[in-house]
Formats: C-alpha cells, sequence, structure tokens
C-alpha cells in the first residue's frame, strides 16, 4: 500500500466537488468522479498565528537548504571518497533532478491526503536519507542518497498551498510570502553555513546536524500546525493525468509560471557566475565572499512579503509589475556598481528583492484559481520554476566565456524583459487572474 494511502481521512463527506474554472464551467477530465472525504480544512477567522507562520517558513527555510548543503563541500567529499571532480559534479545535478521527480510526484498529494500528516512523512524519510549521506562508505551510496534527498525535500512546495489553504482570502499573500521567503532564505544562506560547518568539523558533521533539524522540525510541525484537509478526494493516477489539463485550461497559471521561470533564470544566471567574478580581479575572493554575499541578499529576501501585502490588498497586476521591474534594476545597479563588493551586495539584495517578491506575487495568485486543486497547480507552477532557473543557469556558462560580467548582467536584464513582456500580453480582472486579451 503507498505510504500516503495512510492519510486517507475515515469520516464521509456527502458532496461531490469537481475543480472547474470560473469562466469554463467544463468539468476537467478527470476519469472517474471524486468520492467523498473529509470536510475540507478552511482557514480559522483568525487564520494562522504568526508562530504557525513563523514555523512554516522555518521548516521551508531548514529543509529547502538541503539541496545547497553539497557545493561547499564537494572537494572534501572528493578527498574522502576518492572522486573525481566530474563524479562529485554529479552529487548537486542528483539532489536537483530528485527535486524535479519529488515535485511531480510528491508535492501533489497535498491534493489528495492530509497536509500535515504528508509533510511529517516527507521529513522523516529525508531524515533517513540525510544519515545515509553522513555515513556514506562509497560514493555510489552517497549518490543514491542524494537523489532520495532531493525526491523528498519538497516540503516547501506543500507549506505553500497548506498556508493559503488555512489563512483568511485577504492574508493570503502575506502567507505565501513568508513561507516562500523562509524557503528563499534557506537557499541563501545553505552554503554559508555549510562552508563554517565543513571548515570546521567535516562535511559528514554537516549531514548529521541537517538530519537532526528534519527530525526536529517533523517534531515541531505535528505539534504546532492545524490539521489541513484537501477539498477533493481523487485517486493517485487521476491526479497526475490531471496536470496537463489544468496547464491547458488555466492560462492565468501559464502566465504566472512563465513570468516566475525568466525571473528565477536570472536570478540564477548571477548566483551561477558571481564567484567567477569574485575571483578575478580586483577581487581576488573565494566560495567565503560569495557565502558572505547570499547572507546580505537575506534582506531583500525579507522584504518580499510587503509586496505580497500590495496583491492582498487588490492591486496584483502593480504588485507583479514592480517585482519584475525592481529584478531588472538590480541588473543595472550590479553593471555599474560591480566594481565594488558593496555595489555587489547592494545589486544583490535588490536582485532578490525583485525575484522573491515576483514569486511571492505570482503563487498568491495561482492558489486562488482552483482552491481544491492548490497542490497540483503548484506543481505545475514549480516545475516551470525550476526549468527556468536551469535554463539561467546553462546560458550564464555560456555567456561567461564569450562576454564575461556585463554579458551577464545583459542576460539577468533580458530575462526580466523577457517577463515583462509576458506580463503584458493578458489583461488582468480585480482578483488577479489574467485572462486572454480580446481581439480588437
Amino acid at each position: 500500500m503507498p505510504f500516503f494511502e495512510l492519510f486517507r481521512a475515515r469520516r464521509i463527506w456527502n458532496s461531490d466537488p469537481r475543480p472547474t474554472l470560473e469562466n469554463d464551467r467544463r468539468p476537467l477530465p478527470v476519469r472517474e468522479r471524486q468520492r467523498a472525504v473529509s470536510p475540507p480544512t478552511t482557514a480559522s477567522p483568525a487564520g494562522l498565528t504568526n508562530l504557525q507562520l513563523a514555523t512554516m517558513a522555518t521548516a521551508s527555510a531548514v529543509t529547502a537548504a538541503n539541496l545547497y548543503y553539497c557545493q561547499p563541500l564537494l572537494s572534501q567529499i572528493a578527498h574522502s571518497l576518492h572522486m573525481t571532480a566530474r563524479e562529485t559534479a554529479d552529487i548537486p545535478m542528483l539532489t536537483q533532478v530528485g527535486y524535479a521527480i519529488g515535485l511531480l510526484f510528491f508535492a501533489p498529494l497535498g491534493d489528495m491526503v492530509e497536509r500535515r500528516g504528508l509533510v511529517t512523512v516527507l521529513l522523516l524519510i529525508v531524515t533517513v536519507s540525510l544519515l545515509g549521506t553522513a555515513s556514506a562508505p562509497a560514493a555510489w551510496i552517497l549518490l543514491a542518497t542524494s537523489l532520495i534527498t532531493g525526491m523528498f525535500t519538497v516540503v516547501p512546495q506543500v507549506m505553500a498551498p497548506m498556508a493559503s489553504a488555512l489563512s483568511k482570502p485577504q492574508a493570503q499573500g502575506r502567507a505565501v510570502g513568508i513561507v516562500m521567503g523562509g524557503m528563499l532564505i534557506g537557499i541563501l544562506l545553505a552554503r554559508t553555513v555549510s562552508g563554517f560547518v565543513g571548515t570546521w568539523f567535516g562535511w559528514r558533521a554537516m549531514y548529521a546536524v541537517a538530519a537532526l533539524m528534519m527530525l526536529a522540525m517533523a517534531a515541531i510541525l505535528r505539534a504546532i500546525l492545524p490539521v489541513s484537509r484537501p477539498d477533493t478526494r481523487i485517486k493517485y493516477r487521476d491526479l497526475l493525468s490531471s496536470l496537463i489539463p489544468l496547464a491547458r485550461k488555466l492560462p492565468a497559471l501559464r502566465q504566472a509560471a512563465l513570468m516566475s521561470g525568466l525571473a528565477f533564470g536570472a536570478f540564477s544566471a548571477y548566483w551561477t557566475t558571481l564567484i567567477f567574478f569574485l575571483e578575478k580581479p580586483p577581487y581576488h575572493y573565494g566560495p567565503q565572499m560569495a557565502g558572505l554575499l547570499g547572507l546580505a541578499g537575506v534582506a531583500g529576501a525579507l522584504a518580499a512579503p510587503a509586496v505580497g501585502l500590495i496583491s492582498d490588498r487588490g492591486y496584483p497586476r502593480l504588485a507583479s509589475g514592480c517585482a519584475l521591474s525592481i529584478g531588472m534594476l538590480a541588473f543595472g545597479l550590479l553593471w555599474t556598481l560591480g566594481g565594488t563588493i558593496t555595489g555587489l551586495a547592494i545589486g544583490g539584495i535588490v536582485l532578490d528583492l525583485g525575484t522573491q517578491a515576483n514569486l511571492v506575487t505570482n503563487q498568491t495568485r495561482v492558489y486562488r484559481l482552483i482552491p481544491e486543486a492548490r497542490n497540483r497547480v503548484n506543481t505545475i507552477f514549480m516545475v516551470t520554476y525550476f526549468i527556468g532557473g536551469a535554463l539561467g543557469t546553462f546560458l550564464a556558462g555560456l555567456t561567461w566565456t564569450q562576454y564575461q560580467w556585463p554579458g551577464i548582467c545583459t542576460l539577468g536584464a533580458s530575462f526580466f524583459a523577457a517577463a515583462l513582456i509576458v506580463w503584458s500580453v493578458g489583461t488582468w480582472d480585480p482578483d488577479g487572474k489574467a485572462q486572454q486579451a480580446n481581439p480588437a
């Protein structure tokens, strides 16, 4: 029996809701009628408390960090397990591949099973895989546990729809912003933390500490978060088969995912080549300085929920446009002020602000499209998001070889310019849903 069957609700709710679009009342082509489930969990009058939101953000931070601990530790791992540089490069690659698999196959389960229990199981599996990494006696075991860690580190992608579902409608943008801000902070700080721990205690200690954090978060989340049941019940096969029809029938989802993917592509291009830029004159710095600049970028991530408030107050188009414009401005600053560490820090903070604010605004929009399909919508959104990041990383490597830092700044600005073109294509209704523009 699959592990997610353990979370099927026991009480019966005598209704048969189907996900439909407001402007297209035909049901999505799910093969079977959805069977009844326990009543869905709706937001309490007070919504989520600050403690609950902080706990969810912390969980998103420490789980997202699992994907990036390895990067400063690759040299130590290579010496310890007698791996070549080429072989160690497979570690972050397999972690990212695992994450993409988890997004596709495990994140949608939030529309099928009780979410607090799902998060607990994911964290416990990640705990085991991290302990396997910490004690790996051979390279192939480390590679296997890296893949498994990536697959089950999708907790932030379950948390964000959960925060939206449990929040009052007027506070959904703030809630999503806080949870996703936690994820970005975890990504930015992972390299700094692992570099310090690896330097003083070795690479195995970092993974052992990460495993203990996963175990602690599983217990804390279980104690603090409320039960969060899905709005519908659907078979796993039908859950996955409904992803493509969802993407086809929701132009707002396609637009939001594409804008966010382009923004993340620009963000990834910056972080992929920053270390190469710091190694060149006039800096001659190493990975430690890159980690410190990541620490400075946390300020931008912390400011992103303020843009979510603009969306909550009925101006999602303004919030998204501002976020993308901020991102484009960041690359202008990085080009003109990149000759100093202060300039790089300022540009990095502005870039983190624009990227995270765009993510928060668009995720809040898409979660409102079909509330009972939040996790499937989020899967489509985040898979597109990480494809954009991979594209940005690939193009950054080619651009750096030919055009160095000015080329990277041009590439990043071009990604944001393309996102602004996507932003301008459709018309937006008061709820922030992009509709196809009417022909003239």
